[in-house]
């Protein structure tokens, strides 16, 4: 089986918010979507008339913490799994996709019912390298898509990892895998169900090489690597350029995937093994029709992910390749 959607609200959708977008694209015949977690905001503030209620019962609010003082005064975050009290701070989060966790319950059933499989990409710029100022900020922001993806059914949380900075690569891998241990720590006790999913990056300067994927999934359990093949074309400087290259990328990321595979697929310009620019699929040399070969080749389950500035375009385009080498590939075996 495969599904063909798209990062983020189809440039088509009038509406704009995640509700049209799950109809829109159940209506141009594609079954995924990911959600991107951008363009949010954090803030504290007390706890009103809420206490008694569970963060999740508030109108009009996402809370995705509590800070709750303990004996001698000292505020702890203590989840969302409580009941509010009257001396609690919340963190309360601004999205411009959603309001309260009513509001994502009722999105993941309509998404259940149309058949369009959602997952959430968590913000583009994280760091869980360096272990400075921002790798806590950027934990905190899977941990919350995390909580929002959870609400809503998501799949997957696809992240980004971050740049090496000053740090040798073996130094970055120790640090990177100690800290998504904390963020499965943390989800474990959320009871957060989505699997966390790792992206290759498409600059040298970026922890994220696939080798670098493969090795960190080995390191911490139950995560996944996810195949941006733009990234790793522009990564590897234009190796994926035909069927067998794509074969050894599934033969290297297939043992961590056993059911099925989630990818993104766009087009791409590079340089010296650095990606320039995400480009529409039918520019650059990275060709979906080998990739195509080798999916119905081996007859996997798979997601693909359009990340191509022409999103529902190429989503479709993709299918409509795929389609095509299936129909001659029957036509062979009559």
């Amino acid at each position: 089986m495969y599904r063909f959607g798209l990062a983020g609200i189809p440039l088509s959708c009038k509406g704009r918010t995640l509700k049209d977008a799950i109809e829109d694209t159940h209506r141009m015949g594609l079954h995924a979507m990911e959600i991107q977690f951008l363009r949010v905001n954090v803030q504290e503030r007390s706890v009103y008339d809420e206490a008694g209620l569970a963060p999740r019962e508030v109108e009009d609010s996402l809370i995705v913490d509590v800070l709750r003082p303990d004996d001698e005064g000292n505020y702890k975050p203590i989840g969302i799994n409580t009941t509010l009290e009257e001396e609690d701070i919340v963190l309360e989060l601004t999205w411009n996709l959603a309001t309260n966790y009513m509001e994502l319950k009722s999105l993941g059933e309509l998404a259940k019912e149309l058949d369009v499989q959602l997952s959430l990409h968590t913000p583009y710029y994280i760091d869980l390298v360096s272990n400075g100022e921002f790798t806590e900020k950027s934990m905190d922001y899977i941990v919350w898509g995390g909580i929002l993806a959870n609400e809503v059914g998501a799949k997957y949380v696809v992240n980004h990892i971050g740049l090496y900075g000053e740090l040798s690569k073996e130094e970055a891998m120790k640090n990177v895998a100690s800290n998504i241990r904390e963020i499965k720590k943390r989800y474990k006790e959320l009871d957060l169900k989505p699997t966390l999913g790792f992206e290759v990056s498409g600059k040298q300067i970026l922890f994220g090489s696939l080798d670098e994927l493969i090795e960190l999934t080995k390191k911490v359990k139950r995560i996944v690597p996810v195949v941006n093949f733009a990234h790793l074309h522009a990564r590897t400087n234009g190796a994926l350029k035909d069927s067998a290259k794509i074969q050894e990328v599934f033969d290297k990321i297939s043992p961590f995937w056993k059911k099925e595979h989630y990818v993104h697929f766009a087009g791409v310009l590079y340089e010296n093994g650095n990606e320039r620019m995400i480009a529409p699929i039918k520019k650059g040399d990275l060709k979906f029709e080998n990739l195509a070969n080798v999916i119905l080749e081996n007859e996997y389950n798979i997601t693909i992910i359009s990340s191509s500035p022409l999103l529902e375009h190429d989503a479709a385009y993709m299918r409509s390749i795929l389609e095509r080498a299936l129909a001659r590939k029957l036509t062979k075996k009559k």
